[in-house]
């Protein structure tokens, strides 16, 4: 079993459009969608949920009002400015346990709280494992962990040769717990300054853990210079570029229309596309040999 986990190092390059035409392109896959901060990926691909499952993560103070003197030594040392009027605002308390600890009536409780859901889902191209994260809430790294594990455990059981992941965009724990472990990553960049660099950044995330990065070049025809350098630095450092995806309106239809762009034409994007498929099968088949 491989697993593929496309990645950039900004967001709005393109990933998520992406992968939707890599679902219906890969055959025998699991899709996840590890971008749990602001999942869209079902947006493309229509999941009818089977199963909904609680994600607990964390915890939040909780000011017992009968035990609480009302001495303010809470309010006074809380670096958060969670507690107003004895009370505290779930969404800035940050779950240190701090208060807990100091407050002389032992008034002040730490409980689990229950961060977001994640799901088990069928689509038209195969099961997709996504979730949701509240709002506010952190450790979407371990939320990210839950969905691959789960991913993985469909894989097995149904004998599915591939994960497809739509990982999230920077280089924070979230795209540490997405990449960790993979077979291969798909890095999606754009012929931009501030691609070029997150690009750059990412790409050290992936030496980092030593997977193997391919690159994919999208909207490459906007800047053809930037799109050689990119192309430059790649090829310096071994690394191959998958694909070059042109600039077209096409992929704005498809989206308003809610399917993949591969399905949507059969123009030259969608050929491109297809080639960056073509392109990580090859990779995928020599890992194997």
């Amino acid at each position: 079993m491989k697993e593929v986990v496309i990645l950039s190092g900004k967001g709005g390059t393109g990933k998520t459009t992406l992968v939707g035409s890599l679902a219906v392109l890969a055959e025998n896959k699991v899709l996840v969608d590890c971008d749990v901060d602001a999942a869209d990926l079902h947006l493309l691909l229509h999941p009818l949920q089977k199963q909904q499952n609680e994600f607990w993560s964390g915890q939040v103070a909780c000011i017992d009002a009968n035990q609480c003197t009302q001495c303010g030594l809470c309010q006074d040392l809380c670096r958060f400015h969670a507690i107003h009027d004895f009370k505290v605002d779930p969404v800035s308390c940050e779950g240190c346990g701090f208060c807990s600890r100091i407050c002389p009536e032992k008034a002040i409780a730490m409980k689990d709280n229950m961060s977001g859901y994640w799901f088990v889902s069928d689509t038209r191209f195969g099961p997709m494992v996504h979730a949701r994260l509240g709002v506010a809430q952190e450790n979407s790294g371990k939320l990210v962990a839950t969905v691959r594990q789960q991913a993985r455990k469909i894989a097995e059981s149904e004998k599915r040769d591939l994960i497809i992941s739509d990982g999230p965009p920077g280089i924070g724990c979230p795209v540490i717990s997405s990449l960790s472990g993979a077979s291969l990553a798909l890095l999606v960049t754009e012929p931009t300054l501030s691609g070029m660099h997150d690009l750059d950044r990412v790409l050290e995330v992936c030496r980092h853990f030593d997977i193997r990065a391919m690159v994919c070049i999208n909207k490459y025809d906007l800047n053809e210079t930037n799109t050689a350098q990119i192309e430059s630095r790649c090829s310096s450092h071994g690394i191959e570029i998958a694909g070059k995806i042109p600039f077209d309106n096409i992929v704005t239809e498809s989206i308003v229309l809610g399917v993949p762009v591969v399905e949507h034409s059969d123009g030259k994007v969608a050929q491109a596309i297809i080639g960056v498929w073509n392109a990580l099968s090859n990779a995928l088949n020599d890992s194997i040999h």
